[in-house]
């Protein structure tokens, strides 16, 4: 017979939760089980909502004096669009990933404008993106240690028997690709 699941749990590890030797009751969170990935994934949404919260400004300083950068604006908007959209680790990664490098060409595009960069609020606004930054990255690296130990636990001895009697399921992690890591090309020619 097959367990009664609900949001690809069964019914009794949405009550319970199983934290290396351990079943604890309450809403399926253990002290180092899935509740721990989720708190984790909030941080990362948080940080991640703030940054977007930050694009718009920063967008609106750099088109009073960047008018006929079009193109850089219309993508950042884009991908900022589709970051609010996305839904789970794998696809806010993607969206994230696009987010950064069109935010990589609009500070391109600013840095080829003397007068921007002497502007008090544009320097604050480009101080809070970068502080916004860290602060993604490290909320995505203690996701992942999170995912690490929530995955390792449900996948070893004894914790994958009862992982795989009561429905506790691994967790995806919050990956960027090689394109994430290479440096912004922009090119102002127009062929």
């Amino acid at each position: 017979m097959e367990p009664i699941r609900s949001e690809g749990r069964s019914l009794f590890a949405r009550r319970y939760s199983y934290d290396g030797g351990h079943f604890r009751p309450g809403n399926g969170c253990g002290a180092a089980g899935s509740c721990c990935t989720r708190e984790a994934w909030s941080g990362i949404d948080v940080q991640l909502k703030r940054r977007s919260s930050l694009i718009p400004n920063l967008v609106e300083t750099v088109r009073g004096y960047a008018t006929h950068e079009h193109s850089v604006f219309t993508e950042v908007t884009e991908a900022r669009g589709s970051l609010a959209k996305a839904t789970g680790p794998a696809a806010v990664a993607a969206a994230d990933q696009t987010l950064t490098s069109a935010l990589g060409r609009l500070m391109v595009v600013a840095e080829a404008y003397p007068q921007l960069q002497a502007v008090a609020s544009f320097r604050q606004l480009q101080g809070d993106l970068t502080d916004t930054e860290e602060k993604v990255a490290y909320a995505r690296q203690f996701y992942n240690q999170n995912a690490l130990d929530y995955n390792t636990r449900i996948q070893t001895f004894p914790g994958n028997m009862f992982a795989g009697w009561f429905g506790f399921l691994p967790v995806d992690f919050f990956n960027t690709d090689e394109t994430a890591r290479q440096d912004v090309k922009v090119s102002f020619t127009t062929a």
